[in-house]
């Protein structure tokens, strides 16, 4: 029966954390290597799903997940260095918790697969089986940072109207 109220909501960047994403280098690194992995993505999912359907081209899947997993790797690291610069930790920063917890899952299953191609441990099919659980963890994160970035742009707008009184 009482009345609810609920606490204003963190905005995702402080007017000092937008001021250092926007002279970050790694903001552009970031806007370079996330589309570039996307690419390399949809055409690993091709390579991997003709393998699948067919039973030709395994050489070649295999080499197209092993690509996306070491652009995984410089997006990984190099976003790391980024929240650094913009937050102040190379990890697990407030504003991206979720999204970080998730990466580590993308992570842990892409270096599952390279562990499982060079260790021999999963035959073809089941290896291609475990990148296309990889990929799905990273379609997951790819729309979770998708989100943010539409959730800034959006804030975007009401700090510049906060910033004019």
């Amino acid at each position: 029966m009482g009345v609810h109220t609920t606490l204003p909501a963190r905005p995702l960047y402080t007017s000092e954390e937008r001021r250092r994403r926007d002279a970050s280098r790694w903001t552009l690194v970031q806007g370079i290597l996330a589309p570039l992995q996307f690419l390399v993505f949809l055409i690993s999912l091709a390579l991997i799903l003709r393998t699948l359907f067919t039973g030709e081209g395994l050489a070649a899947a295999n080499a197209s997940v092993v690509a996306k997993t070491l652009v995984l790797y410089a997006i990984m690291v190099t976003g790391s260095i980024w929240e650094k610069d913009v937050f102040g930790r190379y990890l697990f920063a407030p504003a991206f918790f979720w999204e970080d917890a998730v990466s580590m899952l993308v992570l842990a299953l892409h270096s599952a697969y390279l562990a499982a191609l060079l260790t021999g441990a999963l035959p073809g099919i089941q290896l291609l089986l475990l990148a296309l659980s990889a990929y799905a963890a990273y379609v997951v994160n790819a729309a979770q940072f998708l989100l943010k970035l539409r959730a800034a742009r959006l804030e975007a707008p009401a700090l510049v109207g906060e910033g004019a009184r």
